[in-house]
């Protein structure tokens, strides 16, 4: 299983994101979906990183950069078959790390506030990701839970 910055041309990845954006939107109201879709994973300020076991995609993550210091965090997923198996967790260790090597400072997020998201908002605390206010531009939403953490020191677990 290896880890790559992905300059998202591949079918397998496409269609990949393309289950993610379908199921946020069977979850989420549509005017609380903020799943980026692949054009928008294409644009400027975002990386965008696979996780590839036997050349087959198995989870993904992106950042997205706010400004100089602070970027967000996008696109986390593991393959419904794959869940609970350390891929997020191997992942989100990756983004942390290299964001924190970039020079970044924090790493914000915002996912859901159903309990289909209880298992990423664990994550995200074991992580150190702590509840914040809503970022850039996102406004308060019931749907929404929005957490942040400083960057520079280690990942935790």
């Amino acid at each position: 299983m290896k880890i790559v910055v992905d300059d998202l041309s591949s079918p397998e990845i496409a269609a990949f994101l393309e289950e993610h954006v379908r199921q946020m939107r069977s979850l989420t109201p549509p005017e609380s979906k903020h799943a980026l879709d692949l054009d928008a994973l294409r644009g400027p300020g975002i990386t965008f990183w696979s996780v590839i076991d036997d050349d087959t995609p198995v989870g993904c993550g992106a950042i997205k950069e706010l400004d100089a210091g602070h970027v967000e965090l996008k696109s986390m997923r593991t393959a419904p078959t794959r869940k609970r198996s350390g891929i997020a967790s191997l992942l989100l260790r990756h983004i942390i790390t290299e964001t924190g090597r970039a020079g970044f400072t924090r790493l914000s997020l915002e996912t859901g506030s159903a309990d289909f998201f209880l298992p990423a908002r664990k994550l995200y605390e074991k992580f150190g990701f702590v509840p914040c206010e809503p970022f850039a531009d996102y406004r308060p939403d019931p749907n929404s839970t929005f957490m942040t953490r400083p960057l520079r020191s280690a990942p935790e677990p």
